[in-house]
């Protein structure tokens, strides 16, 4: 069982790490509440909006893992020793609303990474009982950790939510199971979540711990980004990161917690993929209204500390495709080569099947 140890300090966050969402009284108030059935203008040289490197490198895109009766959500793609492209994916049967509570994780592969895709089968399910991820797995991540691959998930057990406040997301934690190889069997590390909320309420992360994002740092620790809900303070959606010597854990929150939070200007943060090029931290995310609703934000830092003012981190669907209708999209994942980003891994709602997809957009240059 790991613990999680929370670092306690009594020195102030230092005047750099100011909440990015102050930054964010530069942007045009007009554009932050950009309306959420159109698309940001072609040109943006008559707005506010700063396009961040990657989103103006990324060319067409296209739906991948269309599956009749399936809702698929959150691809997560890795490249194989067998230089195959592997996906690792949510998937679910029903409404969307029930990745709640039959969500699943998948297994694909291809040999590029706009496909098609072989799906060869389930990975993770809810473990059921008393478990803490009884029901639904969702989000998954993955990466190769030395000769293991690494993949992190949520999971909940929705019986538990009266033991809160009743809400089916007070039980979302985070997990993590490992292989020996992409093509399993993947073993969690511990009957417990490898990430446990905060048990101060005046704490943000003190009500659910979900969405991580594992950064391999240069100086070999594993950083392991995560968004919580401070629900008992404020009710916003923020980021921070809990660091670890070891991928198993124990995970230790960092101090300056949380480190990115647009609370001055009641946005949300959702969904981000964290990585590392050129000397840089990039995190990328989807936007849920600083600049458009369906669109994604890139920030940057130095240190993946301190983060930068939100640039554009991708368009809408409607941009890549010969698609119509705006559609959600979100949960962004990067393919790397090479140290560089290669491909953007999004989720996108409707489709043939009027579900959900995966969906794919390389980039035209390294960043």
């Amino acid at each position: 069982m790991h613990l999680i140890k929370k670092i306690s300090t009594s020195l102030l966050k230092p005047l750099m790490n100011l909440t990015v969402s102050a930054c964010l009284l530069l942007l045009n108030p007009a554009v932050s509440q950009a309306n959420s059935k159109q698309a940001l203008p072609n040109d943006l040289s008559k707005t506010d909006i700063v396009e961040s490197n990657f989103s103006q490198s990324l060319k067409s895109g296209k739906r991948i893992l269309e599956h009749k009766n399936w809702n698929v959500w959150g691809v997560s793609p890795i490249k194989g020793d067998d230089g195959k492209i592997h996906v690792f994916f949510s998937r679910w049967r029903g409404t969307h609303h029930h990745w709640l509570s039959h969500s699943e994780i998948a297994h694909a592969v291809a040999d590029k990474p706009e496909g098609p895709y072989t799906v060869l089968g389930t990975v993770l399910t809810g473990r059921g009982g008393s478990h803490w991820d009884a029901d639904t797995i969702h989000n998954p991540t993955i990466q190769k950790v030395g000769d293991q691959y690494a993949l992190f998930f949520i999971g909940n057990n929705l019986s538990d939510a009266e033991k809160y406040d009743g809400h089916h997301a007070s039980t979302q934690r985070i997990g993590l199971a490992l292989s020996d190889s992409l093509y399993g069997p993947f073993t969690r590390v511990s009957e417990d979540p490898i990430l446990e909320i905060s048990e101060n309420k005046t704490d943000w992360d003190s009500y659910l711990t979900t969405n991580p994002a594992l950064l391999q740092h240069p100086n070999g620790e594993y950083w392991l980004y995560y968004k919580a809900w401070d629900k008992y303070n404020d009710g916003m959606r923020k980021m921070g990161v809990a660091i670890a010597k070891n991928i198993k854990g124990p995970y230790i929150k960092h101090p300056n917690n949380p480190l990115v939070s647009f609370a001055d200007i009641k946005r949300q943060v959702e969904d981000a993929f964290v990585y590392h090029s050129n000397n840089k931290f990039y995190m990328v995310m989807r936007d849920m209204g600083v600049i458009h609703p369906h669109v994604g934000l890139m920030l940057e830092s130095d240190d993946g500390i301190n983060w930068s003012k939100p640039l554009l981190g991708y368009r809408t669907n409607t941009f890549y495709t010969n698609e119509e209708k705006i559609e959600r999209m979100e949960r962004p994942q990067v393919l790397m080569e090479k140290g560089q980003p290669d491909y953007l891994f999004l989720a996108l709602m409707g489709g043939k099947h009027n579900t959900s997809s995966g969906f794919v957009i390389p980039l035209e240059k390294a960043q």
